[in-house]
C-alpha cells in the first residue's frame, strides 16, 4: 500500500515535470545556413525491392543542390530484385552509387557492416543516414545541418509510421510519443539516443571512434556509435520538427512488429539511468495499479487511470501539434489500450529464449 502510494506520487511528479519542460524548454533550430556543404547519404538495403524506390524518390526531391549530394547505397546480399531496381533507378544519375557488400570488415555484421563500408566510399564531411523503407522530407538536409554547430557530432531527426490501418496509426503514435519523451530530456542537454534511420554524423566525429568497424558490434548500431562519439567529447542535438519528420513503412504484421520492438528493447538496455527511470516507471504503471485495487476502491483506481490518460494525452497532443498533425479524440484512449497490451506482450517476448530476427538474419 505505502509502496504504491509512493510510486504514484513519483510517477505523476515526473510526468508533470516532463510536461512543463515540453512546453517551456523547447529548443529550436532554423533552416538558415551560411553555406551549403557537400554531403553524403548512406543507405543499407537488404531485400527492399518493394520500398527502395520510395526512399530514393524522396531523396531525389530534396530541396538541396543535387551537385552537392552523393548517395551511397549498400546492397546487403539481397536475395530479391533489390539490386536490379536500384541500378535501373540510378542510371544516368552520376551522384548515385550502388555497392554490393559481400564481406564483413572488423567485427561488424549486418547493417553496421554495410554502413562501415559505405563510409569508405564517402567523399564529404557529413554523413546522413536513412533506411530503405524511409521517405525523408524535402528540407531534411538543411534542417539537420542547421543544428550541426562546431562541437556537435550527432544530429537526430524524428521518424514515424505512415499507413491508413488502425494498427499502423497506433504504431505512429507510439513512435511520436516515445520520441517526445526523448526530446524533452535531450532539450535539457542530457544525451539519450539517436536513430539510424534519421541521423547525421560529422565525419570527424565518426572517424574519432574508428567508424562502425572500430566499435563493439551491436544490433542497435546507431545507439552504439552515438554513445561512443559522445565519449570522445562530441555534443549532440535532437530535433522534433516537421522539417525532419521521416515516414517509415510500418511493421506489416505482428511477427515483424514484435521482432522490431525486441531489437529496440535490446538497445534500450544501453540508455542512461535517467531515461531508464522514466521508461521503468511507465512500464510498471499497471503492475502497480492492479494490485493496488486490493487496498482501495474502484473510484480511486479509476481516478488514477483517468489522471494518467489526461497527462499522457496532453503530452501527445502537444507533440502532434508541433508537427501539424491531429487525431480524433478517441484515438488517445485507444492508444492507452495499445500501450497496455503491447507492453505486456513485449516484456514477455523479450525474456523468452528466442534470437532477434532482423532482415532475415538471427542475432
Amino acid at each position: 500500500m505505502i509502496f504504491s502510494v509512493i510510486y504514484f506520487i513519483v510517477y505523476f511528479f515526473i510526468f508533470v515535470a516532463l510536461l512543463y519542460l515540453l512546453v517551456y524548454n523547447r529548443k529550436r533550430y532554423s533552416l538558415d545556413l551560411s553555406e551549403q556543404p557537400h554531403i553524403s547519404i548512406l543507405i543499407a538495403a537488404r531485400n527492399e525491392e518493394h520500398s527502395i524506390l520510395r526512399c530514393l524518390a524522396a531523396i531525389d526531391a530534396l530541396a538541396y543542390p543535387k551537385d552537392k549530394i552523393e548517395v551511397l547505397i549498400g546492397n546487403d546480399a539481397s536475395t530479391d530484385n533489390t539490386l536490379a531496381v536500384i541500378e535501373a533507378y540510378i542510371q544516368g544519375k552520376p551522384n548515385y552509387k550502388c555497392i554490393t557488400i559481400t564481406e564483413n570488415i572488423g567485427t561488424t555484421r549486418g547493417k553496421a557492416n554495410v554502413l562501415a563500408q559505405l563510409a569508405h566510399h564517402a567523399t564529404t564531411g557529413y554523413y546522413f543516414y536513412t533506411d530503405a523503407d524511409i521517405a525523408v522530407p524535402a528540407n531534411w538536409v538543411q534542417k539537420m545541418l542547421s543544428a550541426m554547430t562546431e562541437k556537435v557530432g550527432v544530429v537526430t531527426g524524428i521518424t514515424t509510421i505512415t499507413g491508413n490501418r488502425f494498427f499502423y496509426k497506433m504504431q505512429a503514435l507510439d513512435w511520436l510519443y516515445a520520441l517526445g519523451l526523448v526530446q524533452v530530456v535531450s532539450d535539457k542537454g542530457l544525451p539519450v539516443t539517436t536513430m539510424g534511420n534519421n541521423m547525421l554524423l560529422r565525419r570527424e566525429a565518426y572517424d574519432s571512434v574508428g567508424g562502425f568497424e572500430g566499435i563493439n558490434f551491436s544490433i542497435t548500431e546507431d545507439i552504439a556509435i552515438f554513445n561512443e562519439i559522445l565519449r570522445q567529447g562530441w555534443d549532440f542535438r535532437n530535433i522534433y520538427s516537421r522539417d525532419v519528420l521521416a515516414l517509415s513503412l510500418p511493421a506489416a504484421n505482428f511477427v515483424q512488429y514484435i521482432n522490431q520492438r525486441k531489437r529496440w528493447m535490446s538497445g534500450a538496455m544501453h540508455l542512461p539511468w535517467y531515461m531508464a527511470i522514466i521508461f521503468i516507471l511507465h512500464s510498471a504503471y499497471y503492475p502497480v495499479l492492479i494490485p493496488f485495487f486490493a487496498y482501495t476502491s474502484v473510484a480511486i483506481m479509476g481516478s488514477i487511470f483517468v489522471l494518467k490518460l489526461i497527462f499522457q494525452s496532453i503530452f501527445l497532443h502537444i507533440c502532434l501539434r508541433r508537427l501539424n498533425l491531429a487525431i480524433p479524440w478517441y484515438f488517445y484512449i485507444f492508444f492507452e489500450l495499445y500501450l497496455v497490451i503491447s507492453s505486456v506482450m513485449l516484456i514477455i517476448y523479450f525474456f523468452m529464449p528466442f534470437k532477434t530476427v532482423w532482415k532475415g538474419r538471427r542475432y
